[in-house]
């Protein structure tokens, strides 16, 4: 059919037809807002680079998933600043560590709350790296061991999904295998199965405290140029055991997330990273752009790539506005 036989705008004449018709959807559930916790009681400080983010110390996790589950938000991640930093990172996996004592004070206040962990060593290496390191290489299978038994303090303190982000070749697996030889096959593993050496991790790494001492995590992140690769990683990581891949960054990387969205049926997850975060937050306080439409924008081209889950630090923001709209 042509003009004037057919007329698309007859379908977008009013929001009621627009809604009736729209192909891509975004609700809070699919939504997971990262928290930074730190050491201390009563603490709450503001990340200068990522404006309404903030470190927060354990006693405030509670007042948070409040928040969280007030805008429909229902899961959340965690990152630690730990009390102190060596070589071996050894704070990951510290039975009283400060990502457990978070996730044994969520599980206790707010118990329907999902919590997710990251899985890394660069929060609580002294040198920044996200492994061990032997002269100034990161060694993999030594850190492997180390993440596998981070997984492990995390599902024991209570965590319902661990989510390595590290890169190492191999740590699925062996993660895997931590969980099912101590009874924790029901705890599912969200992989960052494609993770870049991006530039878009700045706001995040002077949140997290946790850039590299020394040169940077291109021998372990993906080069940006490539996207074959992408797949060769994805399926190595559901061959290991992955239950949800993630794809980060996520804008810069729409195709990235189609393209494991069509090849892959497990459940896609993307982060819509701090820097992505932080460039519509510095343009709006510009009054460069209207932030919430560019946020709304932004995520939902991140769901029309194909991703199931999205990591966001809008998700309490874009929670609200999803339940008041």
């Amino acid at each position: 059919m042509v003009f004037p036989e057919y007329r698309p705008r007859r379908m977008r004449l009013n929001e009621n037809l627009r809604s009736l018709i729209r192909e891509t959807r975004l609700a809070p559930e699919q939504l997971i807002f990262p928290l930074f916790i730190m050491p201390g009681k009563g603490k709450r400080e503001e990340i200068p680079s990522m404006p309404g983010i903030f470190r927060i110390s354990v006693d405030q996790l509670a007042k948070e998933a409040e928040d969280c589950l007030a805008a429909g938000i229902r899961s959340v991640v965690l990152f630690g600043l730990p009390e102190k930093k060596d070589p071996m990172g050894s704070g990951a996996h510290a039975r009283d560590g400060i990502i457990q004592r978070g996730i044994r004070e969520l599980k206790n206040k707010a118990p329907e709350m999902t919590v997710v962990t990251d899985v890394c060593l660069c929060e609580y290496t002294d040198h920044g790296h996200c492994g061990c390191l032997i002269g100034n290489t990161v060694d993999n299978d030594t850190t492997i061991e180390l993440l596998a038994r981070t997984a492990l303090s995390h599902a024991q303190a209570g965590a319902d999904i661990v989510a390595p982000s590290d890169m190492m070749d191999g740590r699925v697996a062996e993660i895997r295998s931590a969980l099912d030889e101590n009874d924790f096959h029901m705890i599912p593993i969200m992989s960052y199965a494609v993770k870049y050496a991006s530039a878009f991790y700045g706001p995040f790494r002077d949140a997290a405290d946790c850039s590299p001492q020394f040169g940077d995590r291109r021998s372990y992140q993906m080069d940006p140029a490539n996207s074959r690769e992408a797949l060769r990683e994805a399926t190595l990581d559901v061959e290991e055991g992955a239950d949800i891949l993630m794809v980060k960054p996520a804008l810069a990387y729409l195709d990235i997330i189609s393209r494991l969205h069509d090849e892959f049926d497990l459940p896609i997850a993307a982060y819509h990273v701090s820097g992505e975060y932080a460039m519509i937050k510095a343009a709006e306080q510009k009054g460069w752009i209207d932030g919430e439409k560019i946020m709304a924008e932004s995520l939902l081209s991140i769901r029309r790539a194909g991703a199931d889950i999205i990591l966001t630090y809008c998700a309490k923001e874009m929670g609200r506005l999803l339940l008041n709209s």
